[in-house]
């Protein structure tokens, strides 16, 4: 238990901060499950367009201290590639 009123002060502040953080968190994990689903399901397509609203969580958490700007940038890289090889296995062999 905080000891003085200004302890308990950073104790509402971080424990607001650690739901605002974890919802950022939820959602841009969430949304990357999606469309790690949707190619292992095949659907290339739904993917690619659900690909820029994953991305823009990934930004928002990233811009808001959720996650450092290398794990973003290694998520993105990550969905990205994900994509690029379930398009190169859905075109027919030329």
């Amino acid at each position: 238990m905080p000891n003085t009123r200004s302890a308990e002060k950073q104790l509402r502040k971080s424990l607001k901060r650690r739901l605002r953080n974890q919802a950022y968190r939820t959602r841009a994990r969430n949304l990357m499950k999606r469309v790690l689903r949707l190619l292992e399901a095949g659907d290339v397509e739904s993917a690619r367009s659900l690909l820029p609203t994953a991305y823009a969580a990934i930004d928002k958490a990233e811009k808001v201290g959720v996650f450092h700007r290398n794990t973003a940038a290694r998520y993105k890289s990550r969905l990205a590639r994900r994509l690029a090889e379930a398009q190169k296995a859905a075109r027919p062999a030329a």
